[in-house]
């Protein structure tokens, strides 16, 4: 799987990696990248921005994407479906994930959601594969009780973003998930709703700058 992505800042150090929302692309973290002073890497996750599309779609195939890139320590931030696959990273790759950020991040609900209709191919091209929308979709729908189980294996301190109420992932979600994580702490940056980056760009920089550190 090829993958295309936007370097930017300093070429040393300890590099963040940056992975979007589902339907997004790395362009979403133009803003937040340059209040860093560190080496960012933004990602276009498979099927999105100008990565290559896939035969099949899963959060499993993209973690094994991403994680060909991450060759030494990084700090990851996930939004949304990019948070999903960031956990699964800092799960898998315990000693090579430094530092772990995930914004306004679904869990995987505790019981099971009515389907939703089958996505309908475009009239006009999109800037992502329609394709992954079911089984995406799906998997962050589904319970997934081996989910919350494993959050115990992320040995990275771990920052949770929140949007407050104007977001659809609940703050009960979100301490649930800081219960399970061994090092985790919880911020709520309130009516941002659920893309904080974009909508409080200062507050979320401020907050994940402090908690990233010097590379």
């Amino acid at each position: 799987m090829t993958l295309a992505f936007r370097e930017t800042g300093p070429r040393t150090g300890v590099p963040v990696v940056l992975l979007h929302a589902l339907g997004s692309k790395s362009g979403t973290w133009d803003a937040f990248a340059s209040r860093l002073d560190r080496r960012v890497l933004a990602v276009d996750l498979p099927g999105h921005g100008d990565s290559a599309h896939a035969e099949k779609y899963s959060l499993e195939t993209m973690a094994d994407a991403v994680a060909e890139l991450l060759d030494d320590e990084v700090d990851l931030v996930g939004h949304s479906m990019g948070g999903r696959v960031a956990v699964l990273l800092a799960q898998r790759l315990p000693g090579r994930v430094r530092r772990l950020v995930v914004e306004d991040t679904p869990p995987p609900p505790l019981v099971s959601s009515e389907p939703l209709a089958p996505a309908q191919e475009p009239s006009e091209p999109l800037p992502f594969d329609w394709r992954l929308i079911d089984p995406i979709m799906a998997e962050l729908r589904t319970p997934d009780p081996g989910w919350w189980e494993r959050l115990a294996a992320i040995t990275a301190p771990t920052l949770l973003v929140g949007g407050g109420p104007s977001s659809h992932v609940t703050l009960e979600s979100l301490e649930r998930m800081r219960g399970l994580i061994p090092d985790c702490r919880l911020v709520t940056v309130e009516d941002a709703g659920h893309r904080v980056h974009s909508a409080r760009p200062e507050e979320f920089a401020a907050v994940v700058g402090e908690f990233l550190g010097p590379a």
